[in-house]
């Protein structure tokens, strides 16, 4: 089973699932938000310690799971989903941290050291990744500058317990190649990427990727929807920009469309499409 996991091309994001697993727990540095249980798409039909199973079932061995995911942070809820992805021959790819702004002026110091803690729950869970916010500000050079620094330091932090600690292009801070590249050369190979296809807009999306894909460690494959199905040029497109820049890593299947009424209709279709664009390559180039 290891040797399927490590050789796995697929993941899936707890994300794709939000509405199957219904309520969410907002964890947050700040302490004027609520930490109440929320249900923004319902009470849900399945629990986290169900979704690893759900997965091996069809054949997918690796999870990304969201933070607002986990209903409990007590070790002994930890330890039992840690117990049920090792059942279930699942690898937590990566833990995504939901909240937290490293780039903010007035509270980046107080989110990068709540950011941090996240760092023994993801070793708990025997996460091979951590996602965090690069930031939600504008992208003025000094708001990167503070993002860096506050990254190097959380990097350095996980260093020890093997945790690698990857950030996405992803919010205000980040809206192109130029300032995805900055602080990825400024933090010099202490943070990855986690490259997502759904966070930047068409036209320059697709260069935008081809850019910072080769750079990417991780992939977050969303596909956006119409009201007739999925959009396959545009998913064709970044599948391509993907091949461009020679990305070669895993890929998280992203689906958070209305379209399919069972959300898991919506993550094997992308499954598929993925496998018959690489299919499709593999026959072109002989």
């Amino acid at each position: 089973m290891i040797e399927d996991i490590e050789s796995g091309r697929f993941a899936v994001s707890t994300w794709s699932l939000h509405r199957a697993l219904g309520t969410v727990y907002p964890y947050s540095p700040d302490p004027a938000k609520s930490a109440a249980p929320q249900e923004p798409y319902g009470p849900g039909s399945v629990g986290l310690l169900d979704v690893p199973r759900q997965l091996a079932d069809r054949g997918i061995h690796r999870l990304e799971i969201c933070s607002f995911h986990l209903p409990s942070l007590d070790a002994d809820y930890l330890r039992r989903l840690r117990a049920a992805l090792d059942q279930s021959g699942v690898l937590l790819q990566t833990l995504l941290v939901e909240d937290g702004d490293p780039s903010n002026p007035e509270t980046a110091e107080r989110d990068i050291r709540w950011i941090a803690g996240w760092i023994e729950i993801a070793t708990a869970l025997g996460a091979r990744n951590m996602r965090v916010i690069a930031g939600k500000q504008q992208p003025s050079d000094e708001n990167l500058a503070r993002s860096s620094g506050h990254l190097s330091w959380l990097a350095e932090q996980a260093e020890e317990s093997g945790i690698r600690v990857v950030t996405e292009n992803w919010f205000d801070l980040l809206p192109s190649p130029r300032e995805m590249n900055w602080l990825l050369d400024d933090l010099a190979g202490k943070v990855g990427l986690n490259g997502d296809l759904g966070n930047w807009s068409a036209p320059d999306k697709y260069a935008g990727l081809a850019d910072i894909m080769r750079r990417a460690e991780i992939c977050h494959a969303k596909a956006n929807y119409t009201a007739s199905g999925m959009d396959t040029q545009d998913y064709g497109k970044c599948l391509e920009a993907c091949r461009q820049a020679g990305y070669a890593g895993p890929y998280t299947l992203i689906y958070d469309s209305p379209f399919f009424p069972d959300e898991w209709d919506g993550i094997l279709l992308q499954k598929a499409f993925i496998e018959q664009f690489h299919q499709d390559e593999q026959r072109a180039t002989g």
